[in-house]
């Protein structure tokens, strides 16, 4: 049961799975919000709790701190999350998630071509040099982006 003096951190820990120092982690990375009570104690919301699952799911969805900070931003502060806010941030993820699948599929599509080729040639290299774009850095060793789209040739 919540009181109106809100929860302990021992208690968002417990009851969200997670270890203490990880809800301050959280909270010093601005993802959740805690007040002091007249003990100097940090007390929180119950809507935290739903806070840290969702967190805790874009995390296994391989969404950074960062991202998920910047999407919880775009949802009030102490209210607990909705359905509706749920939807949202869920739709913006699966695109994310949607976008890396795909350039996962097309690097795994590439390594065909380069399975026992031995080329070690950056200029043909169509996994780490697709149409020789290094060339335009200049000398020396230099590698694209890992998620950029890698082309892949339809048969």
């Amino acid at each position: 049961m919540v009181s109106l003096q809100g929860l302990t951190v021992g208690q968002v820990a417990e009851r969200s799975g997670i270890a203490v120092s990880a809800v301050h982690f959280y909270e010093e990375k601005g993802l959740i919000n805690s007040w002091r009570n007249n003990a100097n104690h940090r007390r929180y919301s119950a809507a935290v709790l739903r806070k840290i699952a969702v967190i805790k799911a874009a995390q296994k969805l391989g969404v950074s701190l960062k991202e998920i900070k910047a999407a919880m931003d775009q949802l009030p502060n102490e209210k607990k999350i909705s359905a509706a806010d749920w939807a949202k941030l869920s739709t913006w993820w699966q695109q994310d998630l949607d976008n890396r699948i795909a350039e996962l599929q097309d690097l795994r599509a590439g390594l065909d071509e380069c399975i026992g080729c031995g080329c070690l040639s950056l200029t043909d290299c169509h996994l780490l040099n697709p149409e020789d774009k290094l060339s335009s850095d200049g000398a020396g060793a230099h590698l694209l982006g890992w998620r950029r789209k890698m082309p892949v040739e339809e048969h």
